[in-house]
């Protein structure tokens, strides 16, 4: 639908050097929908993590998101990132297979009456698993539990093809459409060069 006054021009647009851009969608719940929570996989565990060590979150965070282009936590100061990390309206949790470290899942309730799903994700080799349904069903019982009227999230076609459809069946609707442009974390040395091959990396 063609509107008067877009807020990018229709048709294409040329990206600055060194610059990415990614269709982000936003979708949220307004209510807690009704999924089972038991596991049958005896060796995952869902853990608070306190106030965690930034480096070994930085590494957790690496492992699960340098191939979607994760970044932003990477590039934020010691400072910022405590800030959040040991906010007390901010819940993180570690899921662990076998006592190893497989996923990350981080509630922000810094908004009143609603919850952000600010990072969700699972290392490479535990996708596909169950793991993620595990986690989710996890998060969506701890983040209803609290007195919320809404359960957001949005993710980007630079994440996991499968995270769109998945958000949708755990009960997520998409509600609205951005265009996020950002420094491409591959030209600084932030992630590898060689992460997210289904990104091409120009002039590098």
């Amino acid at each position: 639908m063609k509107t008067d006054n877009p807020v990018l021009p229709l048709g294409y647009s040329d990206m600055p050097p060194g610059t990415i851009a990614t269709v982000v969608t936003c979708l949220e719940m307004r209510e807690r929908p009704q999924l089972p929570l038991n596991s049958t996989d005896d060796a995952l565990t869902l853990r608070h993590w306190h106030q965690p060590d930034l480096n070994e979150y930085r590494e957790l965070f690496r492992n699960i998101g340098a191939q979607w282009l994760w970044s932003a936590r990477l590039t934020m100061s010691d400072e910022k990132l405590a800030s959040i990390l040991n906010d007390p309206r901010v819940a993180i949790y570690i899921l662990k297979d076998a006592g190893r470290r497989i996923g990350l899942l981080e509630l922000d309730f810094r908004h009143d009456n609603e919850c952000e799903l600010a990072y969700f994700g699972l290392v490479e080799d535990s996708v596909g698993k169950g793991a993620g349904r595990f986690l989710m069903t996890h998060a969506i019982e701890k983040a209803w539990a609290r007195p919320i009227d809404r359960f957001w999230v949005h993710t980007c076609h630079l994440d996991s093809p499968a995270a769109l459809p998945f958000y949708k069946r755990m009960g997520f609707t998409p509600y609205k459409i951005m265009v996020e442009v950002l420094d491409d974390p591959r030209r600084s040395g932030v992630v590898p060069n060689t992460a997210a091959p289904q990104v091409p990396l120009i002039g590098l």
